[in-house]
């Protein structure tokens, strides 16, 4: 731990805590032999008759036997994707993946066919694994639209003939290969709310220590029971949950798809301890009318990440629930996690913070054009250096090069700030920023205002084009359910209290009433789209 105060912002590696070099499979090796009768995994589909579950044991041994089968169609290295929603079934692949040596490609189920094209054809995917539909919508024939695209994909396998695929596994003993820690485990695509996705290419050991170390910043433990709705193609449903619930040998309920009456009804029936959402998806979970009638009283840690949390919704659901509301500041790029929040800090840290690095990870303020550390307190770029960085982006040498320094410096493309303590507080996207005739809006500081009004479920707040200003400021608000104001009503009170607080150039000039916001499927604000709403009104 760096001597305090800090004189700068800069949290250099504690390295106090080592980093393993451990991969997928092994870390599920390891926790079959710690504890092979114990409860690994359960299915928390509620529309599949008897819900499934696993042991340690039995789920290596699934996972070997899929891994094997794996290798009767494809090489070590070689690059498989799952498309599909949450299930035990997606799960059992990243592990057998990893332990026959493939690279895993994670697939958000709602694309469609131009996304799937870009991302199985930029992959340069081998296979897919694909469930039959999403949503709605028919993800075999979505896929046949573009196969003609795709001259390197050779195998498509559904998904639920995956019992009977893996039953190939079972010829032979088929020996599966040594896997290094510095392989490349996935890759993920950013959620891509502006341009192509990028492909972030990820280790076994950046993802399994990056899991560990948060699980055990937030002191979970084999007594704990993770309930998980987050999307598993994103790196916090499969990676940080599913791989850091393996380290700490805790329990892992899958969830198929995030609904606040399912997660609720979970924690009860299995005596759920940890939970985890996007705020949007606290939110409604704390709206909704089922959570009266539930005894979650077994909780006692919520997690979030991704976007930014309130002071207020922080502290109504410590204050409902009971629990600890520990926050990451997160990417895809850094494997997740770089800081944490948890149950040892204050509750105005918990509140405001998203806590201070964790260990073997460097973390500094820097300003975004000349890369010089900031003071302490100042508002810069949050730049993270360490085994937990992306190895870069696939076949894009020029987006690594401008995200990665020579020193290894990963730039985030996310402002925040450093107080002496070594504390993280975000201010924004770096894109996000509002530079209004000059001046530097941060949008956080507004949403904050908005959101403590009581006729406001949510708000977010962004720039809008203007000839003569450059950019003004724009808010998007989801009223309250109830709220007796109606839009233009409601804008202009909002409005009011805005001036009575902020400076006037900080005063949105904008008003957007919606019902509900459009959202990726981690949850975050699609701004763009947003944008474009603006526009049309």
């Amino acid at each position: 731990m760096p001597e305090l105060p800090l004189l700068a912002s800069y949290w250099p590696a504690d390295v106090s805590v080592p980093i393993l070099e451990t991969t997928i499979g092994g870390i599920l090796r390891d926790a079959a032999e710690r504890a092979p009768g114990k409860t690994a995994l359960i299915d928390g589909d509620p529309d599949g008759g008897e819900r499934r579950r696993w042991t340690y044991a039995e789920f290596l041994a699934d996972a070997e036997r899929a891994a094997r089968a794996l290798l009767t169609r494809f090489e070590p290295g070689e690059r498989v994707a799952v498309w599909s929603a949450n299930s035990p079934d997606w799960v059992l692949l990243e592990f057998a993946a990893a332990l026959a040596g493939l690279t895993l490609v994670t697939v958000n189920p709602a694309y469609r066919e131009e996304e799937l094209a870009h991302v199985l054809g930029h992959s340069g995917a081998d296979g897919v694994f694909l469930a039959d539909q999403h949503q709605g919508n028919d993800l075999h024939a979505i896929l046949g639209g573009v196969r003609s695209r795709l001259p390197r994909l050779r195998e498509v396998i559904p998904l639920r003939e995956l019992g009977a695929f893996c039953a190939a596994g079972d010829a032979g003993q088929r020996t599966l290969p040594e896997v290094s820690p510095a392989d490349a485990a996935q890759v993920l695509y950013t959620s891509g709310t502006t341009g192509s996705p990028k492909g972030a290419v990820l280790t076994h050991r950046g993802l399994t220590n990056n899991a560990r170390l948060s699980f055990a910043a937030i002191g979970a433990g084999p007594d704990d029971v993770v309930v998980n709705p987050m999307p598993l193609f994103h790196v916090a449903g499969g990676a940080l949950f599913a791989l850091g619930a393996v380290q700490a040998g805790a329990v892992h309920v899958v969830m198929p798809r995030f609904s606040p009456a399912l997660q609720l009804e979970l924690i009860e029936t299995y005596h759920g301890t940890m939970f985890c959402g996007a705020p949007t998806m606290l939110i409604a979970l704390l709206g909704h009318p089922d959570l009266a009638k539930r005894d979650v009283s077994s909780l006692r840690l919520a997690l979030t990440g991704g976007a930014v949390s309130t002071a207020a919704l922080i502290r109504q659901l410590e204050a409902t629930l009971g629990v600890s509301y520990c926050i990451t500041f997160a990417q895809t790029e850094s494997s997740c996690s770089i800081t944490f929040s948890t149950p040892a800090d204050s509750p105005d840290d918990r509140a405001t913070t998203c806590g201070r690095a964790l260990p073997n990870t460097d973390v500094r303020i820097a300003d975004p054009v000349t890369g010089e550390t900031l003071p302490c307190g100042a508002v810069g770029e949050i730049r993270t250096r360490g085994y937990h960085v992306m190895r870069g982006y696939l076949n894009a040498p020029d987006a690594t090069a401008a995200a990665i320094d020579p020193d290894g410096w990963l730039a985030t493309g996310d402002l925040g700030s450093m107080d002496s303590r070594g504390y993280l507080t975000i201010a924004g996207r770096l894109k996000d920023m509002i530079i209004r005739g000059g001046e530097n809006i941060y949008p956080r500081e507004i949403e904050d205002v908005l959101i403590g009004h009581p006729g406001v479920a949510d708000a977010t707040v962004l720039g809008l084009p203007d000839d003569y200003y450059g950019e003004i400021v724009g808010a998007a608000i989801r009223p309250a359910a109830g709220s007796p104001l109606g839009a233009d009503e409601l804008a202009a009170e909002l409005a009011q209290v805005c001036r009575e607080r902020l400076a006037a150039y900080k005063v949105p000039v904008r008003w957007l009433v919606i019902d509900a916001f459009p959202l990726t499927a981690s949850g975050k604000i699609r701004k763009d789209v947003l944008r474009g709403q603006f526009a049309e009104r």
